[in-house]
């Protein structure tokens, strides 16, 4: 393939994917590569790979990580490893696609039902006043950890156009949702592997995937070469991009675009 120079005007870029209006009767298969929690150096390398082969990355932040009051997670959600909003912005400038990843990466499962309903609202408040063309109408809200209730799906819902929650919890007998209508639910499942490297997973996935009927798949990742839980090898994900964008039934694109 001869990989061209990526456009990188947001606006131009929007006329290129579509907007959403991919051709529908041409594509049977969906694939999202969904990058969490705004690791800085992984996203922007990310980015540029994408670029390569004219795609636009799907990426979700937390929305505090880049504050002094941030405190790491875990081992693997560290505040010196995290982007800002001027980082999203630029990003965001250049084509890719930034969603809100909780305000402070907790399991809203497993804290207060006001508390967690507050921490939702604070994200995206948050949003709407730091991530520049944000809509709110168009946004998709994507659980830490993967975890949610039907009532904080329920919740998110009354101020984004769909949620990204764990598969298991939503899907039955099949690893894909289904393709985007204007009329199909919007509680959308993905599947992730970790701590260790995934590029094995990823691969399993994605040709178990390829060689079925079609429909939507989410695989949830995180950041590149050591960065993040279930990372990838950055010589990986080029490899990989470079295989799929050939294959003429599959169309590659954030959540965000493939719903409108």
């Amino acid at each position: 393939m001869k990989r061209r120079k990526f456009i990188k005007s947001a606006a131009i870029c929007s006329a290129t994917y579509g907007l959403g209006r991919w051709k529908k009767s041409a594509k049977t298969h969906a694939l999202t590569l969904s990058f969490d929690d705004g690791f800085k150096k992984s996203f922007y390398r990310i980015a540029e790979i994408y670029e390569e082969y004219d795609l636009s990355a799907c990426f979700n932040v937390i929305a505090s990580g880049h504050m002094s009051s941030f405190n790491a997670v875990d081992k693997w959600i560290l505040p010196e490893l995290m982007g800002n909003f001027e980082d999203w912005n630029h990003l965001k400038f250049r084509g890719h696609e930034v969603m809100p990843h909780t305000w402070e990466h907790l399991n809203l499962t497993k804290v207060p039902i006001t508390k967690a309903k507050e921490n939702i609202d604070k994200c995206l408040d948050y949003f709407e006043s730091h991530l520049e063309g944000y809509i709110a109408e168009e946004a998709v809200y994507n659980f830490a950890f993967n975890a949610s209730t039907p009532e904080l799906d329920a919740f998110a819902l009354q101020r984004v156009r769909a949620i990204r929650t764990s598969g298991r919890l939503i899907l039955e007998n099949t690893r894909t949702n289904a393709m985007p209508t204007r009329n199909s639910p919007h509680r959308l499942g993905c599947w992730a592997n970790g701590p260790d490297f995934c590029d094995e997973f990823v691969d399993r996935e994605v040709n178990e995937f390829l060689a079925g009927p079609g429909g939507w798949l989410i695989i949830n990742l995180h950041g590149l070469d050591e960065e993040g839980w279930g990372p990838l090898h950055a010589g990986y994900l080029d490899g990989l991009l470079k295989r799929l964008v050939e294959i003429e039934y599959l169309t590659m694109l954030p959540t965000g675009v493939l719903l409108l």
